[in-house]
């Protein structure tokens, strides 16, 4: 019997139906991406948080709905706490700087007369600062208190939703990764399941470790600054969360830039107290106890490239976007890794010196 063989059209045409299925739920899955994208910041923080708390969940596993609840209080609610507060405030002072703008230009003018400058420099620098002082004030000026006052809502919106993804990530995760599972086919199944592990790996070393560490530095600063009778102490820990969570960037460039503050302020001793009182209490217990115990979750990326992804991120995507691309490196990090554990496992059985596969990452 002669079998007789279709064209690349014949197939097409009789797969159409399957074609137009595919191309119609593609359609929707696009639609609804447009959808989320006023939340996107707070599906990305969700999944963030997730990671930071999943530790405390896992310790109350036998519990999911329990744990889930358990872990976002002690981790989410904290952190979304110091965040959102930390925002409002510096919206605050943004605000204020629109509305006196005078007054803030007479205070940078008085901060720069307390520096000891040469008299030759003295009346460009001043220049200088009254040129970029009145253009960058009348920009945030024309930037409208509403559209500051939209984004703010917009930011507390998904502060909201990111803890309500939290919770349901955490207990409910496994539901959703084994449904993605079940519908890869049989022979691709094995390199899929190995692909998420290494991406878990890798996610939980860029976000658990780093995240964790921030936390702790932020909480430590709040006490640290309160107790030195600073102002606007929220502002400055969640600025210190932030510059702590990216590899690189620690938050020292924050003490020292608060430092240097009270050097015009209140002289050279103060300065130098602040900085190394802040520093041993805000840098010390995370250092020597946090990291060290998450050390295993590391996610072997170079510091460049997380550092890269986190920056780039920020710019291109705002909040989302600063969580987001490290996510999408680790994504492609993933991919490489279960390629090279295929050929060494390739390798290993053609020379006859193994036969035993290469094992999925714990």
């Amino acid at each position: 019997m002669v079998s007789i063989q279709q064209d690349g059209v014949s197939r097409i045409l009789d797969s159409k139906w399957k074609i137009a299925a595919g191309a119609f739920f593609l359609l929707l899955l696009i639609i609804q991406i447009f959808i989320f994208l006023p939340i996107i910041d707070g599906l990305v923080l969700g999944l963030v948080f997730a990671y930071i708390s999943r530790p405390i969940f896992m310790k109350l596993n036998r519990f999911p709905r329990l744990g889930a609840f358990v872990a976002t209080m002690c981790i989410v609610v904290p952190m979304v706490f110091i965040i959102g507060s930390g925002m409002f405030e510096i919206f605050r002072q943004v605000v204020w700087i629109i509305e006196n703008q005078a007054d803030a230009l007479n205070f940078l003018l008085d901060s720069f007369r307390t520096i000891d400058i040469p008299d030759r420099y003295a009346s460009d620098v001043q220049q200088l600062i009254w040129d970029f002082s009145t253009s960058f004030l009348s920009l945030m000026g024309n930037s409208g208190i509403f559209s500051y006052a939209w984004d703010l809502v917009m930011f507390a919106l998904n502060l909201v939703i990111s803890i309500i993804v939290c919770y349901f990530l955490l207990a409910d995760g496994h539901k959703f990764y084994a449904a993605v599972i079940d519908i890869v086919p049989a022979d691709c199944k094995d390199s899929v399941i190995r692909y998420f592990a290494h991406l878990d790996i890798i996610l939980q070393g860029i976000f658990i470790g780093n995240a964790s560490a921030a936390l702790v530095v932020s909480i430590l600063s709040l006490v640290v600054f309160y107790a030195f009778g600073l102002s606007n102490i929220l502002a400055l820990s969640a600025l210190i969360f932030i510059a702590s969570v990216i590899p690189m960037f620690a938050g020292y460039t924050v003490l020292l830039a608060i430092s240097a503050y009270r050097y015009f302020d209140m002289g050279l001793e103060s300065a130098i107290i602040f900085f190394v009182v802040s520093s041993i209490v805000i840098y010390v217990p995370p250092e020597l106890f946090v990291r060290p115990y998450l050390a295993s979750l590391k996610s072997h990326i170079h510091p460049l490239l997380i550092l890269l992804a986190f920056l780039g991120g920020a710019f291109v995507g705002g909040i989302a976007g600063f969580f987001a691309a490290p996510i999408l490196l680790g994504a492609i990090v993933a991919g490489y890794r279960v390629y090279v554990d295929k050929e060494k496992s390739v390798c290993l059985f053609s020379d006859g010196s193994s036969h035993s596969e290469t094992k999925t990452p714990e």
